[in-house]
């Protein structure tokens, strides 16, 4: 975003943490003057229709915080002339990917890859190439953020050079999980095996009347980052406070029986529970959760009554 905006229009998709704070760097921090947010609230995609092709796209392809992916790339012109910027993080090797029409990617090999955390990959385009080699940003770039040298793409970068020594353990975990990856099927095999996954909770949720998904359409329900929400009439007619405090209670009593961790939503989401289903989550341990999610919330909501 800081090396690229400037130069055309911009449109922000907001419709989770991240993109919310990516709409706040693009207005308030860079100060773009000809910038939309498109805003959705949690649980919904902004409307696609509105996306013009003039203008530089800054988006998610996976709501990590919401549950909500973007279903398709039908929204993205094949002629745009404005750039695609697309945090891919927790949806690469977990949903097939419209690489002809992303001009930056990022991910992180920590999300589907089970990998270490805070190390990503930076993927650009040609025409992302073009642009950072025929635009200069008016304001001051931070060293980790220049992609530039003399003007023209620093490809030392991309060959291997480091702007600051990444640790040569996190590398070969990456190598190590792209093997385990090439084992398990290759890319068809893991986005099927995150799609079976999804599909155990969605039978779950279905006949369990006390949750729902926080994403309202099917077709942009997360495979990986599943989030779902407490809809039991007796506990959406308590305050905001206590819906929130129950529902942190009902992820604290999972992790208390040791079955689930960290199964809380997202801190900026709406209160409920978060369950991992990308590609390294066997099938069978989810079966084997939903049993204790009734037990938990049941147990729950008897010690709020």
């Amino acid at each position: 975003m800081w090396s690229l905006l400037g130069p055309r229009p911009v449109q922000v998709l907001s419709f989770e943490s991240f993109t919310k704070d990516w709409a706040v760097d693009a207005v308030k921090e860079l100060k773009l003057t000809d910038c939309e947010v498109l805003e959705a609230p949690y649980g919904r995609l902004p409307d696609l229709s509105k996306v013009r092709p003039e203008a530089d796209l800054i988006f998610a392809w996976n709501g990590t915080t919401s549950g909500v992916r973007i279903p398709n790339a039908d929204f993205i012109a094949k002629d745009r002339s404005g750039l695609t910027v697309c945090d891919a993080t927790s949806a690469c090797f977990a949903q097939h990917l419209p690489w002809d029409k992303l001009d930056v990617a990022t991910f992180s090999w920590q999300k589907v890859l089970g990998g270490e955390a805070a190390h990503g990959v930076l993927i650009l385009s040609p025409r992302a190439v073009e642009r950072l080699e025929s635009y200069t940003p008016p304001w001051p770039l931070p060293k980790l953020f220049r992609l530039t040298k003399g003007s023209k793409l620093n490809r030392e970068i991309f060959e291997g050079a480091t702007i600051n020594t990444p640790s040569m353990l996190c590398v070969e975990d990456y190598i190590d999980a792209l093997s385990w990856a090439d084992l398990a099927g290759g890319l068809d095999a893991l986005v099927a095996r995150s799609d079976a996954n999804l599909e155990v909770i969605a039978q779950w949720a279905a006949r369990t009347p006390w949750v729902d998904f926080l994403a309202e359409d099917p077709a942009t329900r997360s495979n990986t980052s599943v989030c779902l929400k407490v809809v039991d009439p007796a506990i959406l007619s308590l305050p905001e406070k206590e819906q929130a405090a129950f529902a942190a209670s009902l992820a604290a009593r999972l992790e208390a029986e040791g079955v689930a961790f960290d199964a809380g939503a997202y801190r900026d989401a709406p209160p409920g529970l978060r369950i991992w289903c990308g590609a390294t989550v066997e099938r069978e341990d989810l079966e084997a959760l939903t049993p204790w999610l009734d037990f938990a919330f049941h147990e729950t909501r008897f010690a709020l009554a």
